[in-house]
């Protein structure tokens, strides 16, 4: 029987669910959920972004994310545009307000990282970024086939 304390899945969930529940906590007061940190900083990467990109960015299911989208939209943080050469494709932008937000919560978000790693040696946290690239590329690729099977 394998052991739940060394089984992967049941250690990522465990690490991310402790760090997510602490972020969203502390951004609450801002009056935005995890979610909405993802969506902004997301688009702080790269402003400009369709729905679908954005989707597979923040792996936010686009359902989920059209909700979180009008709350960020209500709060002035996000703008939808239609694109002139075909209306329906929609892009995102941070508008100043959402830029303002985000310049506000990337200190905290930061500060979680450096909690989270810390004790590992740079080449640590580098190979542990990849692995996990690795591990979502892998998930990635069955959810895939598993969809492809059901069709």
């Amino acid at each position: 029987m394998l052991p739940l304390d060394d089984y992967v899945p049941y250690l990522l969930n465990r690490a991310g669910a402790r760090i997510a529940a602490s972020f969203s906590d502390e951004v609450r007061p801002f009056g935005i959920t995890l979610q909405m940190w993802r969506a902004l900083a997301a688009l702080t990467d790269r402003d400009g972004q369709t729905v679908g990109e954005l989707s597979g960015r923040t792996a936010i299911e686009i359902s989920t994310l059209s909700r979180v989208l009008d709350g960020l939209q209500r709060r002035k943080l996000v703008e939808r545009k239609r694109a002139e050469d075909d209306g329906r494709v929609v892009t995102l932008y941070l508008t100043p307000a959402g830029r303002t937000m985000t310049r506000r919560v990337i200190p905290i978000a930061e500060r979680y990282e450096r909690v989270a790693i810390a004790g590992l040696s740079a080449r640590d946290v580098a190979t542990l970024k990849r692995l996990l690239r690795e591990l979502y590329a892998n998930m990635d690729k069955l959810c895939a086939n598993r969809a492809a099977s059901d069709s």
